[in-house]
C-alpha cells in the first residue's frame, strides 16, 4: 500500500479574522514499509500535515489518498506527544482499547494485546495503571495501543520529545527494533535533526509558514547500526545538510516566539 499526499494545502482564519496559509504545495508520497520523517522548524506546519495525513483535519486543497485499500477504509495508528493513556485502565486494557472499538474478538484482543505489550518490553507491566509508569513506560504503552490495531500506517507527532536525552535515545533503539519486526509505514514528525537522520528512509524538510517542501532527502545508510562510528561521518553531513536548510527559518521563528 502506498499513500499518496497530493497538492495539499490549508488555510487558517488566526484570532484577527486573517487568512494564514500554514500549508502550500505539499506533494509526497510514503511507499510500502517506508519510514518518512518530517523535520522543519516550529510553525511549519508538521503537525499539521500529520493531522491532515491521518484524517483528523482536512486539507483546504489537494487530497490525500491510500492506494491498494480495495476501497476500504485505512487503518491508522498514531502516537502523539502527550501519550493520552486513559488512567482508570490498565496497561492492558490502554493497548487493546482501539480493538475493542473495532468489535474484535475477547480471544483476539488477548493475543494481540499480549503481542504487542510483549513487543514493546511492558510485560510485566501488563496490570499497572499510568500512573505507576515512567514517562518512557508511557510512551511504550501508548505504541503498543497503536500497533495492536495492525495499521496501514503509523503516524508518530514528536512522541519523545518530553523525554529525557537518555530515555530518548534508548526509545530510539527500541523503535527502530520494533520497525524492524512490523515494517510498518510510517510518518514521523520531529523537531530533532540527529532523531530525523537515526530513523528515516526519507527527511523531508519543511520551510517556515506557509510550510513548503524544501527537500525531499534520501538517507542512503543502514537502517540499523547508523551510530555506530563507521558512519559517524556520513551521519553527520547528513545532519549538516538538513540543518543548512532550516537554520535560517529557525532563527527566524526564535525572533517571533
Amino acid at each position: 500500500m502506498r499513500i499518496v499526499i497530493e497538492n495539499v494545502e490549508k488555510t487558517f482564519i488566526d484570532s484577527k479574522k486573517r487568512e494564514v496559509t500554514a500549508l502550500k504545495n505539499i506533494n509526497f508520497s510514503i511507499d510500502k514499509e517506508e519510514f518518512v520523517v518530517l523535520v522543519g522548524p516550529s510553525g511549519c506546519g508538521k503537525s499539521t500535515l500529520l493531522n491532515i495525513v491521518g484524517g483528523l483535519m482536512s486539507p483546504t486543497g489537494g487530497r490525500v489518498f491510500f492506494e491498494g485499500t480495495q476501497g476500504n477504509e485505512p487503518n491508522l495508528g498514531i502516537v502523539f506527544q502527550e501519550i493520552a493513556l486513559f488512567p482508570w485502565r490498565t496497561v492492558y486494557e490502554n493497548v487493546i482499547y482501539g480493538l475493542e472499538e473495532k468489535g474484535i474478538s475477547k480471544q483476539e484482543q488477548q493475543e494481540k494485546g499480549k503481542h504487542y505489550i510483549d513487543m514493546v518490553g511492558l510485560n510485566s507491566f501488563e496490570g499497572a495503571y499510568p500512573k505507576q509508569l515512567s514517562g518512557g513506560m508511557k510512551q511504550r504503552a501508548g505504541i503498543a495501543r497503536a500497533l495492536a490495531v495492525e495499521p496501514d500506517l503509523l503516524l508518530m507527532d514528536e512522541p519523545f520529545s518530553a523525554l529525557d536525552a537518555q530515555t530518548r535515545t534508548l526509545m530510539q533503539e527500541e523503535l527502530l527494533t520494533i520497525w524492524n519486526r512490523t515494517r510498518l509505514s510510517t510518518l514521523y514528525v520531529t523537531h530533532n535533526i540527529q532523531e530525523a537522520v537515526y530513523l528515516a528512509d526519507r527527511v523531508i524538510v519543511l520551510s517556515r509558514h506557509p510550510g513548503q517542501i524544501k527537500s525531499i532527502i534520501e538517507i542512503d545508510l543502514p537502517k540499523i547500526g547508523r551510530d555506530q562510528e563507521q558512519y559517524r561521518s556520513q551521519f553527520e553531513q547528513y545532519a549538516d545538510q538538513i540543518w543548512r536548510l532550516i537554520r535560517n527559518d529557525a532563527k527566524e521563528a526564535l525572533k517571533e516566539g
